[in-house]
């Protein structure tokens, strides 16, 4: 079986919820696609494909399906192409990446025009890719990225709607004026038919429409009768419908009254113009509104750079990123962007990475310490080797993991994708019923009533709100998580946590820093830390015991040499340090030796009780410290715990440590329940026992023994600073590493679930109550008539309400700021894990 693969798509044509389930199935029918996910929000798909098949199967289907993939083109400037073969080898290399349609590349200029699928890939991408066969590439400076040119397509789209909308109102203003003022005024009425003419006033209204129609609005007729004739009706065609009916009666009315029935001529011109106008006017701030639901992925693709100084045998050189290899020298000078992923070879520097892991304290850099692209270095130079480039680097996968999880359509669309899949039929159903009805039992003039009512019913029904209600949401609320260090890998994970009714924690790395260090070293009468510790520290230099690492960074540099160094198993160890005989282990061991331990007896039980395994030394013969290095508790880990149980929710350990510290661990800091000694296997095992006992559970871990309960977990929330394992394996990744992030992924889950319940309340809310009222069932009550024109207004604000309503999520608030850790105190825990 092939491998699957994924590539993004910009599409063009969509209007509405109809609009998206109809691209899905085209995609879905197309043999080889595994999953096919339209987004309305930001016009794109995200298709699951088997590597072998082709994007013109996937190009075609759309374009038939009358949703066009978008196609744009980018121009390379190449170097070291000396001959034919090189323009082969380089056109091979561009048209192997994913969504390139052609590649030229031209010898004589040293360029390559290549023409792509939007969304697909970028220009970095095509410059790596001939870069790596052999050509260095760039984009021309000329050329702008590929998020820049969806910038571009958005603003010269928002500017088009927003000339059409000028020109249809300058244009239906005076059709307006006369057919509706003289309704309000009945004097400009009289005022018109004296001076100007009842049959020129139609004349004028059928020309101002005429040009409205087919210039501004011109778009819902080329889009939505063909939609009608391939037996797929949108948005569109329920607009080119409405006014269409509209129009073609006032033009009956105007040049042949004699074909309808004595009495019920009249015109509707000035109903299909403001239709128009309002619909246009709706679609200019909607395509405002969405361009700032994006604001998170263009704030992350900002933090990218385009070149950096390159070390070539030792000169700095100026290099475009897409230049940039694995293993490459970079310089970075102080206040710089970090440009990709790398270990510092030289320099001392602090680094700002706020904008990654959301911490606000600069992190001190030096020789053999990672640097991540984005990040922003501050006083000092540094030069660092490329580990990582292009969609390799950190940043990167950021960027790719926003733009999936919110391109991603979670559970609760379901319903909207069922329900919009006959809506528009069925609207035009209701909408011929109506006018059918009225014809029938309407009183005069029968006709004009059924038509205001038929047209009313097609114009406000329209699925827009519907379709924009959950994408929106998913946008703006993934896209403020990634702000505040919370990534969604998966977005149904978004709903499903919000069902969260435990919270699982893994210990070592996640409650606890990960980091053994030394928390006590109480000395005997007669010695002081500063004597022993370094004897101590020396001894344990040869041993790679976590303990003994938290003693020698403890003591720190230019410590004594040892010799005679023996480790005693089941004890600890003997070594010669600076002519003392040293012993340390445990007090089995001083017992052996028969070393009276004195007054450190009480305090290594009190140690015992907090959980921690006390040490002791010994130097020629007489005790000399009790030792006790320990993990401990991270900085916001008691606030998170208080949060939780905030919130409603239990609170469990699952670790590989022993029974009794895991319990003395979890009696401190509240947590509800603990499964403890658990291998990687016994860890699912646990999982399963506590969602039979408590409801649906999230699992928190960082480490590779954490990624089966990960991925086995309701919800996987993954450490960012553990390993690549854990964060493959989980549904949400915390960049900070600090559990308040979890709280925060709550937080998030929550409030936009909620925004997407109040979207559909609205957008169905809004057609179930309105459209009988478009339809007249008050009428006969003594209630309104809705005017074609209120109609089209209606409908415009609906999409414009959900919208709106989804970019309140944009000023959603840490639920614990980064400060309030006061009640955080440092418990030591044992690290057995």
């Amino acid at each position: 079986m092939s491998d699957t693969t994924q590539i993004t798509l910009q599409l063009s044509g969509l209007s509405c919820a109809s609009c998206v389930g109809r691209a899905e199935r085209a995609l879905a029918a197309v043999d080889g696609v595994t999953q096919a996910t339209v987004n309305l929000a930001n016009a794109t798909a995200q298709v699951d494909h088997t590597a072998d098949l082709p994007l013109s199967a996937l190009t075609s289907a759309l374009a038939d399906a009358g949703y066009p993939a978008v196609e744009t083109q980018t121009s390379l400037q190449i170097e070291n192409l000396s001959c034919a073969s090189c323009v082969g080898r380089a056109e091979r290399a561009l048209n192997a990446v994913p969504g390139v349609i052609t590649a030229n590349v031209n010898l004589a200029s040293q360029s390559a025009e290549v023409h792509f699928v939007a969304g697909s890939t970028s220009g970095g991408d095509l410059a790596r890719a001939v870069t790596t066969a052999g050509y260095p590439a760039h984009v021309r400076n000329h050329e702008m990225d590929e998020q820049a040119q969806t910038d571009q397509r958005r603003d010269d789209e928002i500017q088009q709607l927003g000339r059409q909308v000028l020109l249809a109102g300058v244009l239906t203003l005076p059709v307006f004026l006369i057919e509706m003022g003289g309704h309000v005024v009945p004097a400009l009425h009289h005022w018109i038919v004296a001076n100007v003419g009842q049959q020129n006033s139609y004349l004028l209204q059928f020309v101002l429409t005429t040009v409205v129609l087919m210039g501004p609005g011109r778009a819902f007729y080329t889009k939505g009768f063909p939609a009608l004739f391939r037996a797929a009706p949108d948005m569109n065609s329920l607009v080119a419908l409405g006014t269409t009916a509209a129009y073609g009666f006032s033009l009956v009315s105007t040049f042949a009254p004699g074909l309808l029935p004595a009495g019920s001529a009249n015109v509707y011109y000035e109903a299909a113009a403001v239709i128009v106008v309002l619909i246009l006017l709706g679609r200019w701030l909607e395509a405002r509104a969405k361009g700032r639901t994006g604001a998170a992925i263009r704030k992350l693709v900002g933090l990218q750079v385009p070149s950096a100084l390159v070390l070539i045998d030792g000169e700095p050189v100026e290099t475009s990123i897409e230049q940039i290899s694995v293993n490459d020298l970079i310089r970075t000078r102080p206040g710089e962007r970090i440009a990709v992923d790398g270990e510092v070879i030289s320099g001392r520097s602090y680094v700002d990475e706020s904008m990654i892991t959301g911490e606000p304290v600069p992190v001190s850099k030096s020789t053999g310490d990672p640097v991540t692209a984005g990040t922003v270095n501050g006083n000092g130079g540094l030069d660092y080797r490329a580990t990582r480039v292009g969609r390799d680097t950190v940043l990167a996968q950021i960027i790719q993991m926003v733009e999936q999880a919110q391109g991603a359509k979670l559970p609760v669309q379901g319903l909207v994708d069922r329900i919009t899949l006959w809506f528009v039929p069925a609207v035009i159903a209701v909408a011929a019923l109506t006018i059918l009805a009225w014809f029938l039992f309407g009183p005069d003039p029968a006709l004009s009533f059924a038509l205001v009512a038929g047209v009313s019913v097609l114009i406000i029904a329209c699925p827009c709100a519907m379709g924009l209600a959950t994408p929106t949401s998913i946008m703006v609320g993934t896209g403020r998580a990634a702000e505040m260090g919370v990534l969604f890998r998966k977005g149904d994970a978004l709903q499903q946590l919000q069902e969260v009714k435990l919270v699982a924690l893994d210990k070592t790395g996640t409650l606890t820093l990960g980091q053994p260090s030394l928390t006590t070293f109480t000395c005997a009468p007669g010695f002081t830390r500063e004597a022993v510790l370094p004897l101590v520290a020396a001894a344990e230099t040869k041993s790679e015991h976590p303990i003994a690492r938290a003693l020698v960074a403890a003591a720190g540099p230019d410590l004594p040499q040892a010799s005679d160094v023996e480790a005693i198993p089941g004890y600890g160890l003997q070594a010669e340090v600076a002519g003392k005989t040293l012993l340390i282990g445990a007090d089995r061991l001083m017992q052996r030796e028969g070393i009276d331990i004195g007054d450190l007896a009480q305090t290594g039980a009190t140690l015992a009780k907090r959980g921690e395994t006390p040490l002791y030394a010994a130097i020629d013969g007489k005790i000399a410290a009790v030792i006790a290095v320990a993990d401990p508790i991270k900085q916001g880990t008691r606030t998170a715990i208080k949060a939780f149980h905030d919130q409603g929710l239990k609170v469990a350990m699952i670790t590989g440590d022993n029974a009794a510290t895991a319990s003395v661990i979890a009696a401190d800091l509240g947590i509800d329940a603990v499964k403890a000694e658990c291998l990687p296997a016994q860890k699912v095992e646990a999982l399963k026992q506590l969602e039979a006992e408590h409801g649906a559970v999230a699992f928190v871990g960082d480490g590779i023994n954490d990624a089966p309960a990960l991925a086995t977990a309701g919800v996987g929330i993954a450490i960012g600073t553990g390993t690549d394992v854990a964060i493959e394996a989980a549904d949400v990744v915390l960049m900070s590493g600090d559990l308040r992030g979890v709280v925060n992924a709550l937080t998030v889950s929550r409030a936009t679930m909620r925004n997407i319940r109040q979207n559909l309340v609205w957008a169905f809310g809004y057609n179930v109550l309105l459209i009988p009222v478009a339809a007249g069932v008050l009428y006969p009550l003594g209630g309104p008539l809705l005017s074609p024109a209120l109609a089209a207004g209606a409908m415009a604000l609906s999409s414009v309400f959900v919208l709106t309503n989804a970019l309140r999520l944009r000023r959603l608030r840490p639920a614990i700021p980064e400060n309030q850790t006061a009640t955080d105190t440092v418990l030591h825990a044992t690290p057995a894990e």
